[in-house]
């Protein structure tokens, strides 16, 4: 037995030998997508060079930008011209029928819109070079609840604001003072809903961007390249007109040497 293993070992064919090494190298071989490599959540790997016309062209950048105007604009109109009076009276009152309530809403959302937008554009310029996987994930959720609390928000703004405007009575605003910055706060209440819904949303690609990619940081077998290796551990190499490695089974069979000669018999223990 150990001698038939020993003259079976000799008589490995370097080509079968070869073959065979190349059949468990197909076996292992490791695909990646190039697209996705080294991606996280819609960055690339950290440590790279700030680009500023990439970053103003991104959506969400853009979107940043319209909503922090939107938000001055807001607190512009009703800062300098939110409160009128009657000729006969000394002190103002919100335009909004004068609700100070309103005004103070306005107010106030337009300066925390305003703050928040300069913090997540701080922040996007930032996330390139957060090396932390998780801390990628955790700006974006934090990214698409915020962006989707304050498009709520703006939505109660505008229909707080319309109301209050159009139950307004005339007899407290003869002169129709402010009534072009009242209108100017409600038309871009009602513009910033959608600009941070748009926020919320390319914030959920950007999380769903990110659970994508982890997948290709597994490895897998290419179908195309392992459909050879799908069959039996190795093929025969005919080398003068006789096969190698044809043979019957282990078990109580027969080899056929290389150079043609007689089957050499052998029975397992």
């Amino acid at each position: 037995m150990s001698a038939l293993g020993l003259g079976w070992g000799q008589r490995q064919h370097p080509l079968l030998v070869e073959k065979l090494t190349g059949r468990e190298k197909t076996r292992t071989h490791t695909v990646r997508s190039p697209k996705m490599e080294g991606m996280a959540y819609g960055a690339g790997m950290a440590g790279g060079a700030f680009n500023p016309i990439t970053f103003f062209q991104q959506p969400h950048t853009i979107l940043r930008i319209l909503s922090w105007f939107f938000s001055i604009v807001i607190f512009g109109s009703i800062a300098n011209e939110g409160y009128v009076n009657r000729p006969d009276e000394a002190q103002e009152f919100c335009i909004f029928n004068r609700n100070q309530n309103a005004c103070n809403y306005g107010l106030f959302m337009g300066t925390v819109a305003f703050l928040c937008c300069l913090a997540f554009l701080a922040l996007d310029v930032y996330f390139p070079q957060i090396s932390s996987v998780k801390d990628r994930k955790k700006a974006v959720l934090a990214d698409v609840g915020v962006s989707a609390f304050w498009s709520f928000m703006w939505f109660v703004g505008f229909c707080f604001l319309t109301n209050q405007w159009q139950v307004a009575k005339q007899e407290d605003n003869p002169l129709r003072e402010g009534g072009d910055a009242a209108r100017a706060a409600i038309t871009f209440a009602f513009f910033s809903i959608f600009t941070w819904a748009a926020q919320s949303f390319f914030g959920y690609q950007r999380y769903k961007l990110g659970a994508d990619a982890a997948l290709f940081s597994q490895d897998y077998i290419d179908p195309s390249l392992d459909a050879g290796a799908a069959g039996d551990p190795y093929s025969s190499f005919t080398a003068g007109g006789n096969n190698l490695g044809q043979g019957d089974p282990v078990g109580g069979s027969s080899y056929q040497g290389m150079n043609g000669e007689g089957a050499v018999g052998y029975q397992e223990y």
